[in-house]
């Protein structure tokens, strides 16, 4: 299993020999554990970190846990920062793959509270605007009664659209997003997409350009205007809001959509974590949760898709994600099989 092939995992990986001697980590490894933790491949796993089992015991340096399942493992970084984390092993032809992810109780917190901060802002600004018009509404001219409520209605679309990503994480997480699925015109709701956000970004300046052929796509509207959305959002963020282009093609199979911008580009080693959860990278406008290039991908997943990045520094970044032409096909097919009785 190469690097490569490990960094596009979503959990934290780290490979290890028949000696327990680590080979390799993937990015999402090296952000749960901390940069320093790339230097240690080549050491045994037990050395190369401080690990404990649940009960506070020294882990991973004797043996490896055998047990089925998932057991409990602290690791603490170089910081002194503890990781809980709850892991999986697999062993097979002298190759052991360890598979970590934060413990639920510690991932849930930082959710909360990467999302309660997020929410203080514009909460903050529609109780300071709501108050200064109740208190002086005879006072203030019609111009900045509208200026404040506009401000109002968009921190109102800010907090609704936490919210959105908030439940769409736990329902991702435990497999419960229902799709509404329909039939879908991709151009269309690219346009639509463009006019929106041209009115929080004014300087944005995209071209939409589709296959006067590109089918339909079975999908459910609202999620792939989530996600491209997004798309179009952090391509304005973090690479030029000029210059920017969606476009589409058909391979018979699925339909791919990508969103291209004309920014400094992502360096390589920042390019496989940006679908990693609450990852921000410095360059740009920072903001946000860091959270909806993760729930994007799960979305277009969802739909059986796929999403992906590519980038070129110096010369822009492409977001590109597929849907599937044929779902509304195998659907029906799967609810004839149903009717008629066959597995």
């Amino acid at each position: 299993m190469s690097s490569i092939e490990i960094d596009h995992l979503p959990d934290a990986i780290l490979v290890l020999d028949s000696d327990r001697v680590l080979t390799a980590i993937n990015a999402a490894a090296i952000d749960l554990l901390g940069r320093d933790s790339a230097v240690r491949v080549g050491e045994p796993v037990g050395v190369a970190f401080d690990v404990r089992a649940g009960g506070g015991a020294p882990a991973l340096r004797d043996a490896l846990p055998t047990a089925e399942g998932e057991f409990d493992l602290v690791f603490t970084r170089t910081d002194g920062t503890e990781v809980p984390v709850t892991a999986t092993v697999r062993s097979g032809e002298g190759v052991t793959v360890l598979a970590l992810r934060p413990s639920g109780e510690r991932s849930g917190i930082a959710i909360i509270s990467t999302v309660s901060h997020e929410l203080r802002s514009p909460l903050t600004s529609v109780k300071g605007y709501t108050s200064l018009m109740l208190s002086r509404w005879d006072r203030l001219k019609d111009e900045q009664k509208r200026t404040m409520l506009e401000q109002v209605h968009h921190d109102a679309d800010r907090v609704t659209r936490l919210v959105t990503e908030l439940l769409d994480i736990s329902r991702l997480e435990t497999g419960r997003l229902v799709l509404r699925r329909q039939m879908v015109d991709l151009p269309s709701l690219a346009e639509s997409v463009v006019e929106k956000v041209a009115m929080q970004i004014p300087e944005l300046d995209c071209e939409v350009s589709f296959p006067t052929e590109v089918p339909r796509v079975y999908a459910d509207p609202d999620k792939v205007e989530q996600v491209l959305t997004n798309l179009v959002e952090n391509a304005a963020k973090y690479g030029s809001p000029q210059g920017m282009r969606i476009s589409g093609e058909s391979d018979g199979g699925s339909v791919a959509v990508a969103v291209s911008d004309a920014g400094e580009g992502i360096p390589a080693e920042d390019l496989p974590r940006v679908f990693t959860k609450f990852f921000r990278r410095d360059h740009g406008r920072p903001s946000g949760t860091g959270l909806g290039l993760w729930i994007s991908q799960g979305l277009v997943e969802a739909h059986g898709g796929t999403l992906t990045a590519a980038s070129t520094v110096g010369a822009g970044s492409t977001f590109r994600f597929t849907l599937p032409t044929d779902a509304f096909d195998r659907l029906h097919g799967d609810l004839e099989s149903i009717g008629d009785g066959s597995s």
